[in-house]
């Protein structure tokens, strides 16, 4: 009985001590709009795991085109279904691991009380000088402000006053220091953010913001990005995507 304990004992301490070494980190593209919920998922992830994710953030066409070039990202959360699934079929996603982890709400956002209405007439109003958006060629939230501007009929006029942010991050700088009095954001940027003005756009008036995720052929064989993606669908990992005003699938 002694030498059983003993012996077990010691394969407790051996398991212990190998815990650390066990441990991994993965490297992880997020795209902009996903900041907040990404830095807590990523402590939740490792509280759980042990496991660590280190997280890039930035726009989703600039991922796909550092990706493309050899960028050692191993998992990429992007704001769109189309540049996951361009990995995929390009050779640079495994096959098979693509899903949407969330669907992203777009938000016309000013820090002035009553400058935006409940309908978001303030655009065919035009009184304001600089409305800022994401650039749409690689921000899939900056598409969505094109499309809900064309659906409204209030493009071309609203054009000449539109600056345009790198990613949806810079677009919501720009509103946020005053350089533009309005601009389209995420929902998850300016959900817990108090006062001001919004107007959440109608999901009919763009194409779905269906944000998707991918395992890059980089981290195939890295326990912690597998670990990252499977997490990314456990319960804690929702509850705190629909906490930043996102759906999750």
């Amino acid at each position: 009985m002694i030498t059983r304990r003993l012996a077990a004992i010691g394969l407790l301490a051996a398991v212990l001590a190998a815990g650390p070494a066990l441990a991994a980190d993965t490297q992880v593209a997020v795209a902009a709009n996903f900041t907040e919920p990404a830095k807590e998922i990523a402590a939740a992830f490792k509280a759980a795991t042990g496991h660590s994710a280190s997280l890039s953030f930035g726009s989703s066409g600039q991922f796909y085109a550092q990706m493309a070039h050899g960028a050692p990202y191993e998992v990429f959360l992007s704001a769109d279904a189309e540049r996951p699934k361009k990995a995929e079929q390009d050779g640079l996603g495994v096959a098979g691991s693509r899903f949407t982890y969330a669907v992203g709400r777009l938000v016309l956002y000013s820090k002035t009380p009553g400058l935006v209405d409940g309908a978001g007439t303030v655009l065919s109003r035009g009184k304001f000088n600089k409305l800022a958006i994401a650039d749409p060629a690689a921000a899939p939230y900056g598409a969505a402000a094109v499309q809900t501007m064309q659906k409204l009929g209030v493009y071309n006029a609203v054009k000449p006053k539109i600056v345009t942010g790198g990613s949806i991050t810079q677009a919501y700088q720009f509103v946020e220091t005053g350089a533009a009095e309005l601009g389209f954001v995420a929902l998850s940027q300016v959900i817990n953010v108090p006062g001001g003005s919004r107007w959440l756009a109608p999901t009919a008036d763009h194409a779905p913001i269906d944000q998707q995720a991918i395992l890059l052929r980089t981290g195939q064989n890295n326990p912690a990005a597998k670990a990252f993606l499977a997490f990314l669908k456990s319960p804690a990992a929702v509850a705190i995507i629909k906490k930043y005003g996102y759906e999750a699938r």
